[in-house]
């Protein structure tokens, strides 16, 4: 079983990219999972949501996990959560910064010795889209990092989970997915 964490603050769309990353697996046969955890349901607190992927049908629905993949869309929240709360030695973090990934990690020691890549969702978005609501160029750096899909089947399935927005709109998540599959280092 595959398993993602994300962590942002609310109103950074994560529960929107683990939606859409699930309704994107779903059209594969694979069986999915996306959900969230709220501590204060407030604009700006704290938050996490996750997604499980399997082949067969997955019985657990805790939120607890060791996630092969931690998301972190709001660079902030590297010195504040418990980013790496039951990881495993093979957990994969890809983070939303302005710095390298050697800066980062110079500037968190829980980071030391872990697969980390960098990525600057925020301004992505904010060039492409127009706001701060990363989640998209997000799933762009995952699909780089994990291999999980071709950029064309997956942005292909992305229009279609976007269908209700204006084109306008569409199109920019698309290119701000594209960025965030180049850039992420």
């Amino acid at each position: 079983m595959l398993e993602i964490r994300w962590h942002s603050r609310a109103g950074q769309g994560a529960v929107t990219g683990a939606k859409g990353l699930a309704d994107v697996v779903s059209t594969t046969g694979k069986h999915v999972q996306a959900f969230a955890f709220y501590g204060s349901a407030k604009r700006g607190a704290a938050m996490t949501a996750y997604n499980r992927i399997d082949d067969k049908i997955i019985m657990n629905h805790e939120k607890f996990m060791a996630p092969d993949f931690v998301l972190v869309i709001d660079p902030a929240l590297v010195y504040v959560a418990d980013f790496t709360a039951n990881e495993k030695e093979s957990t994969v973090y890809i983070i939303t910064t302005h710095m390298t990934t050697a800066e980062l990690v110079a500037s968190q020691p829980k980071l030391e010795g872990k697969k980390v890549f960098t990525v600057d969702c925020i301004k992505i978005s904010q060039e492409t889209i127009g706001k701060a609501i990363p989640n998209t160029p997000m799933l762009g750096a995952l699909m780089k990092v994990s291999g999980m899909y071709e950029m064309d089947f997956f942005k292909e399935n992305m229009i279609r989970v976007l269908k209700k927005l204006p084109q306008k709109i569409i199109d920019a998540n698309m290119i701000a997915i594209q960025r965030a599959y180049d850039e992420v280092k």
